[in-house]
């Protein structure tokens, strides 16, 4: 008897996304937003995505055995709403709330599940709905996907989720451990997640920025140790400057921040526009050392022998996706590995309910090898998109993809890519990209300009052959999900300038041939042309929008931008006045 788990994530109403295991294995994963085009799918249920994974899968409602969530009820016997109430002192309506009426949110999260499910056609008073603790479901997302078989050191940082933002714990024999947790307003994601706000981007999804624009600063100019604190074990945020809620927040035209009108008389005004410059790079720079230092702290306390026994980590959370922290836990010397899921944020919530609803009855889960678990489509699907889109597309359908792809790209030209299945999580990994030649100068600046419209300190990826990895990368360590960047030698440097970030790292993924041929096949192609088995990468959306995911998602993009070639799967797409036969 096949046991079935459909995982739902969107408690904390962004990020919401489904993922169905059959058995063990992971059949599907995707994000609302994709679906509805609407970055971060505020507000929303996963409907979409729940519909698409049934579909992949080819099964009912009735088939479905367990229905995971991510969000669970909190009980007032344990330490997490008290210490809500305490903190937020200044706050009484909020602290009194966390007491008398702390699960408020899980049952109106539960009201909407049922509803949700209704409207796929379950019948919900048959099927099983599972609450798992969301930092048990980050946890498990990434302990149960490593595929470590040794025991686990397993670290979770994010803003929050019931009322947890932290967790530190141990994974051995398919079985969870808790250590310890922080709670709210105790969050070193909320931290930088305000840090981010007074930076001028939008909180849970410019943290990343905040990290790009961070190496052109100078962390030693500001001393931001006032903000947060690890002492004795307990982490501390200083809420009189970040965490914030009610009276204490900031605000400016009717919008409350996390932040304190405290932090603007320390550091002035919010940064506004595009510009990074004096002192926000310093602040950006600032705040990611803090970030580093209090996280290393957190894991060497409360995980640290483990880790000396084993050598073994699974990290997630919001903040297992800021890659240079990543990149300091890998160089520990008592590291030998570490996995971070490569959905970190809300959205991988989804898998990990699934997973540790599935291991909890017995069925152990699948190593996650790839995250091409999203749509595909065909040959077919890609020319009736085109039949049907308004801006009556020029195309062709071609052989040699590879080869011909790589001869536009080494001639200066960015592509737009979109091959087999849509990836899950937030990272471009050959599935729905943007490319380019990385040995071609100014390729970067035209992409950031002239097709994704975003601020140009933001750097660009490599994607690149696993024989090229252990040459270009200082560090040899698995890279399958871009979740980690690497010192560069010296002399990839120069060879592959597009895709090296100011301090001199890239964001790297490492590819085998067996999850994604073409897209293997295509760095071989680069490499005959320019010596280099290395691609410029990145997601294929504009500022502002999620990846696209159909092909009329990718129509709108590709003419919505400068971009002059769009391939989809052996369709060519291009915009008039490109010579077919000079480019192919």
């Amino acid at each position: 008897m096949a046991l079935t788990v459909l995982g739902l994530s969107g408690a904390l109403s962004h990020d919401p996304s489904a993922a169905l295991y059959i058995d063990g294995k992971l059949i599907a994963a995707v994000e609302e937003e994709r679906f509805v085009r609407d970055k971060h799918a505020k507000n929303r249920m996963p409907y979409e995505s729940a519909k698409f994974c049934l579909e992949q899968a080819g099964i009912k409602p009735s088939d479905v055995d367990v229905v995971a969530i991510p969000f669970a009820p909190i009980s007032l016997f344990e330490k997490a709403r008290w210490h809500y109430a305490k903190r937020y002192w200044y706050a009484p309506d909020r602290a009194l709330d966390a007491i008398l009426m702390g699960n408020r949110r899980y049952k109106r999260y539960h009201k909407k599940i049922v509803w949700c499910l209704e409207q796929l056609g379950f019948d919900t008073k048959k099927v099983k709905i599972q609450p798992v603790e969301h930092h048990l479901a980050h946890a498990a997302s990434a302990y149960l996907c490593s595929g470590i078989q040794e025991k686990t050191a397993i670290l979770g940082i994010d803003g929050k989720g019931e009322y947890a933002t932290t967790f530190f714990g141990w994974g051995e024999n398919g079985q969870i451990h808790k250590i310890k947790e922080f709670y709210d307003p105790d969050s070193l994601g909320g931290l930088y997640g305000a840090m981010t706000e007074f930076l001028g981007f939008e909180m849970l999804d410019g943290e990343f920025k905040v990290m790009g624009m961070a190496p052109y600063g100078d962390a030693s100019k500001y001393d931001f140790s006032r903000l947060a604190s690890f002492e004795n074990g307990e982490l501390v945020i200083n809420t009189d400057y970040a965490n914030v809620i009610g009276l204490r927040r900031y605000k400016e035209k009717g919008k409350g921040f996390y932040f304190s009108p405290k932090l603007i008389e320390w550091l002035g005004p919010k940064r506004e526009g595009d510009i990074a410059d004096d002192p926000y790079i310093h602040y950006a720079a600032s705040m990611q050392a803090l970030f580093e230092k209090l996280a290393l702290q957190m894991m060497d306390y409360y995980l640290g022998d483990i880790l000396k026994e084993t050598g073994k980590i699974a990290f997630a959370g919001g903040c297992a996706l800021n890659v240079k922290l990543n990149q300091k836990i890998i160089a520990r010397d008592e590291v030998k590995e570490l996995f971070v899921q490569p959905a970190s944020g809300d959205a991988g919530t989804a898998v990990g309910a699934a997973a540790y609803v599935s291991q909890q009855r017995g069925v152990a889960v699948e190593k996650m090898e790839h995250v091409y678990l999203g749509p595909a489509y065909s040959n077919e699907d890609v020319i009736a998109a085109c039949a049907r889109h308004p801006n009556k597309p020029v195309f062709k359908q071609i052989d040699n993809v590879e080869q011909r792809i790589a001869k536009i790209m080494v001639e200066g030209n960015p592509v737009a890519w979109f091959q087999g299945r849509m990836e899950f999580g937030p990272r471009a990994l050959g599935g729905r990209s943007i490319i380019g030649c990385p040995s071609v100068p100014g390729v970067a600046d035209r992409i950031n300009e002239q097709i994704k419209f975003r601020e140009r300190w933001r750097p660009f990826c490599p994607s690149m052959l696993d024989t090229v990895a252990p040459q270009m990368l200082k560090v040899d360590h698995p890279s399958p999900f871009m979740t980690f960047t690497f010192e560069v030698n010296e002399e990839w440097k120069t060879r592959v300038s597009e895709v090296v970030h100011e301090d001199g790292t890239s964001r790297a993924q490492v590819l085998k041939r067996e999850y994604n041929p073409r897209w293997y096949d295509l760095m071989l192609e680069l490499e005959k042309h320019t010596g280099n088995g290395v691609s410029l990468n990145t997601s294929l959306n504009r500022r502002g929008e999620p990846m696209v995911c159909s092909p009329t998602d990718a129509l709108n993009m590709f003419y919505g931008s400068d971009l002059q070639y769009l391939i989809m799967e052996d369709i060519l797409v291009v915009k008039d006045g490109c010579d077919w036969y000079d480019s192919l």
